[in-house]
């Protein structure tokens, strides 16, 4: 089910993981972003948005993630975006033969093995560099790029409506997680992608994190507080006071517990 969050800006919110697809309605049709994450919840968008009217003219990928890379052939073919940069993480990741069925085995021990289409998964165009705005006739989206989170993560700030849809970041259910493989300063590159986000906090009358609760307006400079908060603790090597870890966890999401313990072993003090 489709529910509005403002002006012509509707958000899906799947079962699994409190993954949030994002609608934002054109002149003549819809940009969809981080659509997922079932057969049944895409075929559910698709009869949603096909029964309003309302065609899908251009999808984003906010970052290279295997659950913001879905599609449905319901959806049709229209172009899907994302930065250079987290294409080209997409298309490393789909020149080993064997991608899709990593996905499928990592999937397989949660309550949605079988379920999540494949098909057309990865089929991201890249922009080229610099480019500041989704190209679309609809409403102006600002491409916010940086490189915490992944390679080439983007959040998108639909400028005339005041939403921002911040990718995996500003979520009050996960913390901050860094990559594998990622920067030299992972630290730093968060850092500087929350400043990015706290620039544009005074205009965001929405926020919607890919994971988690919408948010609304004032929220994002509490977001943002609360995320520089976790990632300085984890990199002074301190417990972090973070109402997502620890007993006062939500329930449901005791395992984000799991996630900081393994992040807190890698970046030790005194661990390469």
């Amino acid at each position: 089910m489709l529910t509005r969050v403002a002006e012509g800006v509707l958000v899906h919110e799947s079962e699994f993981c409190q993954s949030n697809a994002v609608v934002v309605r054109g002149s003549d049709g819809v940009l969809l972003i981080d659509p997922g994450i079932t057969e049944r919840e895409l075929t559910c968008l698709a009869n949603d948005l096909s029964d309003a009217g309302h065609p899908v003219v251009a999808g984003f990928s906010t970052h290279p993630h295997w659950d913001h890379l879905l599609w449905h052939e319901r959806l049709g073919a229209a172009p899907r975006y994302g930065t250079a940069a987290g294409a080209a993480a997409v298309r490393e990741e789909l020149s080993d033969p064997d991608a899709k069925e990593q996905i499928v085995e990592h999937l397989a021990e949660t309550e949605i093995a079988g379920q999540v289409p494949l098909e057309l998964y990865g089929l991201v165009t890249a922009l080229p560099d610099g480019t500041t705005h989704v190209p679309w006739d609809g409403p102006r989206v600002r491409i916010i790029e940086h490189r915490a989170h992944a390679p080439g993560h983007a959040a998108l700030f639909v400028e005339e409506r005041g939403v921002l849809v911040a990718g995996d970041m500003l979520s009050d259910v996960l913390i901050p997680m860094f990559g594998l493989g990622g920067p030299a300063d992972p630290f730093e590159d968060y850092l500087a992608g929350l400043r990015l986000l706290a620039g544009v906090a005074d205009d965001v009358e929405v926020v919607v994190p890919g994971h988690g609760s919408v948010g609304g307006a004032g929220e994002v400079g509490a977001r943002v507080a609360r995320d520089r908060e976790y990632v300085l603790a984890l990199r002074e090597g301190r417990n972090p006071d973070d109402p997502r870890i620890g007993p006062s966890a939500r329930p449901g999401w005791e395992w984000v517990g799991d996630v900081h313990e393994g992040q807190a072993a890698r970046f030790a003090p005194g661990r390469a």
